[in-house]
């Protein structure tokens, strides 16, 4: 019985150790109500709130008016009464006046999102908006909401498709993109409430797992690329373009579904007007493109080994776009990888589509991304955009207030991918290009705040940073402290446990915890809540019994491993590697013991991607004559 007990109190102080990490009072009251747990599991009361999306939606191009009707059906999992529901209506970005973080050009602006019908439970009343309320609008009920109950809403409504695309819009004339299209209940979480934060532009996005039928009619000779599974597409394709079609989701190769020829016959869609049906159960959201000029490639990987389960990749781009005929393979490789190398979690989608825009931005099994001159740099755009599947998709991730965990996971899993594609060196060189110079070579106030602030009140480079190359440093200084093997673990542990969820990063924090063994809020700590930068040096060689001590001085803060590159008087040089794990006694000052018979000439501190702030410092002896 003293052992059990023993074993009893060993436990609970190893999950005990949460409470060092700041948690701000609505984070702190979800752990105390039992729906967080300190394990980094979810809590024995933990729910989350769905719906059910019936969506009919018109794009006739070049009119650029999109008609749209839905019901949905929203199921109250939650233990409140919700007397206020929040609808979030994105489109009113385009409104003139809307609050955005930037500025809008003429092509933007629209009259926004123009709600032509509301009905609760059947019952159609009147759409009443404030003046002053775009992206997010609050709801009274008629009949409050119980405890496990559902409510059923249905809207018609309309809206002027933007001309200058960016996550959404006009790609041209004839070719739109549909993002963020239709009216949808905004999340009710456990922590927080109503997600009631007003869409500006920079900052994402957060939604619920619902199941969706989406019908998208359009008139003949368009084809509709989308999220989710194509209902019938003998309906929609003549028999020719269904055959390559079914050819190409077990096809090794790429298989030219519809060419510039092709669609310049006009005989690839069945009718005069066609409705193409997508469906997708739990999953937080559908984007659309169509087109009656881009082309269609398509191809298949194998993503479960196990399963034997393949995941169809699409691509639909103008012909003129060079890199995009190269793009299923691009996917292919990106999807292989993700699947079996980093995050190594099987694909869980049945397809992804590239779909050429302007946007660079990610959806559930859709990414519209540039053309570009290197075909290098569209991979690199396409893996970092695939990589999103996982965070926020498969991770449902409230972007908009801790974007680092998702931006940073993918700029994170574009590196280890872009090891695999470009070999250590080039990958490291975009890294430090594209995610750390600018943070390390900017020394205002707002490249220092902490991870952990809510990006919402956040604008500027700071914000980017923080979301991106900052917090992939951390994660990939994590893998480094733990190593391969422990941090894979660790990484699927999290997953499982919070896949379809909405996990908080003490959730992440929590359950790296407890997968590793480890008391690791030192670093968290360290990396995600205190202001920082990286900046090491070496203060002192030192002669020893054995060989020397080399002394290091953290002047930046943050506990970033690195190597020592040793140069011996008889010009023999060698590297030694140090984690993060040698600063977790002391932030501020190591000690790294190199055993060696030979003498030293000099030492040089090279920390690779994670640059250092002040290079001057990191050679000793600083006048390079030797000791």
């Amino acid at each position: 019985m003293r052992f059990s007990l023993l074993t009893l109190f060993a436990f609970v102080s190893f999950f005990s150790y949460s409470q060092k990490l700041y948690k701000p009072r609505d984070v702190q009251k979800a752990f105390d109500k039992g729906t967080r747990s300190p394990d980094g599991k979810p809590g024995a009361k933990y729910w989350q709130n769905k719906a059910r999306y019936t969506i009919n939606v018109t794009a006739m191009p070049p009119d650029r008016t999109i008609k749209g009707s839905e019901q949905i059906s929203y199921i109250n999992n939650s233990p409140d009464t919700l007397r206020v529901v929040f609808i979030k209506l994105f489109l009113n970005i385009h409104k003139p006046g809307a609050p955005r973080n930037g500025g809008a050009l003429p092509d933007y602006l629209t009259s926004g999102v123009q709600i032509d019908q509301f009905a609760v439970n059947g019952e159609t009343r009147p759409w009443r908006q404030s003046p002053y309320t775009y992206t997010s609008v609050g709801v009274r009920l008629p009949k409050a909401l119980a405890p496990h109950d559902s409510l059923q809403l249905s809207f018609d409504w309309h809206y002027e498709i933007s001309l200058q695309s960016n996550r959404e819009g006009m790609i041209d004339s004839t070719t739109y993109f549909l993002a963020y299209f239709y009216p949808r209940i905004a999340v009710y979480d456990d922590y927080n409430g109503w997600d009631n934060m007003p869409f500006m532009e920079d900052h994402e996005f957060y939604s619920d797992f619902n199941d969706y039928t989406v019908n998208v009619t359009v008139p003949d000779n368009y084809i509709v690329w989308g999220t989710g599974t194509l209902q019938k597409p003998e309906t929609v394709l003549q028999p020719e373009y269904l055959k390559r079609f079914k050819e190409s989701l077990t096809s090794d190769k790429t298989i030219r579904i519809a060419t510039k020829e092709d669609l310049a016959s006009k005989k690839v869609t069945a009718n005069s007007s066609n409705t193409w049906q997508f469906t997708a159960s739990h999953i937080p959201d559908m984007a659309f493109g169509l087109s009656d000029h881009f082309v269609w490639d398509a191809g298949s990987v194998v993503v479960d080994s196990a399963a034997g389960r393949r995941a169809s990749v699409q691509a639909a781009y103008n012909d003129t776009a060079q890199d995009y005929h190269q793009m299923i393979e691009f996917g292919k490789r990106a999807l292989h990888l993700l699947s079996f190398k980093w995050p190594g979690v099987p694909y869980p989608y049945e397809k992804t589509t590239i779909f050429q825009g302007y946007a660079g931005m990610e959806y559930p099994m859709m990414a519209n991304d540039e053309t570009y001159e290197d075909p290098l740099f569209s991979r690199f755009v396409a893996e970092h955009e695939l990589a999103h599947t996982y965070m926020p998709f498969y991770m449902g991730i409230n972007e908009t207030r801790y974007g680092f965990m998702d931006e940073g996971w993918a700029t994170t899993f574009e590196l280890l991918l872009g090891y695999e594609d470009l070999g250590k060196e080039k990958a490291e060189g975009l890294f430090k290009q594209f995610r750390v110079a600018g943070w390390i070579e900017d020394p205002s106030a707002d490249q220092d705040i902490p991870i952990i602030t809510p990006a919402d009140v956040l604008t500027g480079a700071g914000f980017g940073n923080n979301i991106y190359g900052k917090a992939a440093l951390g994660y990939i200084a994590v893998k480094d402290l733990l190593g391969d093997a422990l941090f894979k673990k660790c990484l699927h542990e999290y997953m499982r446990r919070w896949n379809g969820k909405h996990p908080l990063p003490w959730d992440f924090f929590n359950s790296f915890n407890a997968a590793a063994g480890k008391n690791l809020d030192w670093f968290w700590n360290n990396w995600f809540f205190t202001s920082g930068y990286i900046d090491l040096a070496i203060q002192a060689v030192k002669k020893t019994s054995t060989g020397y001590t080399v002394s290091l001085k953290n002047t930046g803060g943050f506990v970033a491993p690195a190597d020592l590159v040793i140069t011996y008087k008889d010009g023999s040089t060698e590297t030694k590697h140090f984690t993060p794990a040698i600063w977790e006694k002391d932030q501020k000052q190591a000690n790294v013991s190199i055993t060696t018979k030979k003498q030293i000439k000099s030492v040089k501190l090279d920390g690779g991607i994670f640059m250092d702030a002040n290079e001057e410092d990191n050679v000793y002896p600083a006048d390079k004559k030797g000791f």
